[in-house]
């Protein structure tokens, strides 16, 4: 995927999305009672096609985190989990496993399905991070599940201007290509630090859905500066002849930048499992509960 280039900052304003809508996440805990935010809920996942869910956890209390997420299955989507602070290790049937560090990511396709477990590796201080889920095309569902463990070494990064630095996890910007490409749902996944007082406009391709999550500081986004606190998903506006979206930050802020190509299929998703239709789903459960989700 090759993104957009944006005119400079000064002229950009006339091509950048807007902010269309900002959004609470919801407080919840999942695994074995890991506190979290629910950022990208269920009822987004047709706004923002292809992505399907985003997680965000943030504690430094051992018990909001310790029992972290015993074996548990996955079909028909990606799953991206992306560390800021700890250390959490992956372990599933297929034989692959992985020490998440703060900086890493670990990029797991579930395909035709998987078991796997995310468990801490640390039994106090700060653990911080994402999960994304990314969908696949009805006809890479059942593809051959696959594991990639980055570490932060492996993530490159790229300074596009004074007072902006950007990790690019997935897709290309800036002339950087990041450590993920994926050629049908094409993601976009930067994790952008701005110092106060600075301005940068960020290519998106017009296809794609995109969103930013402010998880430091607080930005004004797009051409009339709405303002996206932290701790806010910002939805942006879809314009076919908008080549990205301007940011400034009011302060020393740090964001995700999450775009991707929508499938605009048909999405049936009962908790892990995520087909097409209904059918697939029973299908998906009766698989699993009958042990075929061990490795061919």
């Amino acid at each position: 995927m090759t993104a957009t280039t944006m005119p400079a900052a000064s002229h950009a304003a006339d091509y950048s999305r807007q902010l269309e809508r900002l959004v609470n996440g919801i407080p919840t805990q999942d695994g074995a009672g890991v506190s979290l935010t629910r950022v990208l809920t269920n009822d987004l996942q047709r706004r923002l096609d292809p992505f399907l869910m985003l997680d965000a956890f943030h504690s430094d209390q051992p018990d909001e985190y310790l029992a972290g997420f015993p074996d548990h299955p996955h079909r028909g989507f990606e799953t991206v989990t992306y560390m800021l602070a700890g250390r959490m290790r992956h372990r599933d049937n297929a034989g692959n496993e992985g020490l998440l560090e703060p900086g890493g990511m670990q990029w797991m396709t579930a395909g035709r399905g998987l078991v796997h477990s995310e468990l801490p590796e640390q039994e106090d201080g700060l653990m911080s991070g994402f999960q994304l889920w990314v969908n696949l095309a009805g006809r890479d569902k059942m593809t051959t599940p696959s594991y990639s463990d980055i570490p932060a070494a492996g993530i490159p990064e790229v300074s596009p201007q004074a007072g902006a630095h950007v990790r690019v996890l997935a897709g290309q910007a800036f002339g950087t290509a990041g450590a993920i490409e994926r050629p049908v749902t094409a993601p976009l996944y930067l994790d952008v630090h701005l110092q106060a007082d600075t301005t940068l406009a960020l290519p998106i391709p017009a296809t794609h859905n995109a969103f930013l999550y402010i998880y430091e500081g607080e930005l004004q986004v797009g051409p009339d500066q709405r303002v996206a606190p932290a701790g806010r998903m910002a939805i942006l506006s879809n314009a076919a002849d908008a080549a990205g979206v301007l940011v400034t930050a009011t302060a020393e802020s740090r964001f995700l930048l999450i775009a991707g190509q929508p499938l605009n299929e048909p999405i049936a998703q009962w908790g892990p499992f995520v087909m097409n239709t209904r059918e697939e789903v029973e299908q998906a459960i009766d698989d699993f509960r009958a042990g075929r989700f061990a490795p061919a």
